[in-house]
């Protein structure tokens, strides 16, 4: 499956936004609201997730199609790493533990703001490698 690399960037500034609104109100909800907005991304495929939702009837028809496309798994893992950034952080506001809720929302935030600014996606970067790993059983 393919994925227009234009809305992964709208998805991650818009996921910019709401973990620095984390950070700046030190408030869960909004890192609650992310973490829902990633599982679905995970779950049902980055084209369906919220965000991409918004972006195909919102965006994509004024601007048209894509140049180009990439391959959906990539941008599927880092949301998947995203994910685990986020309850990381919910389960410190959770445990009162405002050190791992706050650092786990930075580093969430960090990776959305390299995506949103500059189209360097870290998670799908850590997919890359991870595929080049040899593991038993893979053929090289």
């Amino acid at each position: 499956m393919q994925v227009d690399p234009r809305g992964q960037r709208f998805a991650a500034a818009l996921t910019t936004v709401v973990l620095a609104l984390v950070l700046i109100t030190q408030n869960a909800w909004p890192l609650a609201a992310q973490a829902l907005v990633f599982a679905i991304a995970v779950a049902a495929g980055v084209r369906y997730s919220p965000y991409a939702l918004v972006f195909a009837s919102l965006i994509r028809p004024r601007i048209g199609p894509p140049a180009e496309t990439e391959d959906a798994a990539p941008p599927r893992f880092a949301q998947g790493v995203g994910l685990a950034f986020a309850l990381a952080g919910l389960a410190g506001f959770a445990f009162g533990l405002p050190w791992l809720a706050l650092t786990a929302t930075a580093f969430a935030l960090f990776a959305a703001f390299l995506n949103a600014a500059f189209g360097f996606c870290l998670g799908c970067e850590m997919y890359l490698l991870v595929r080049r790993l040899p593991l038993p059983g893979r053929a090289s």
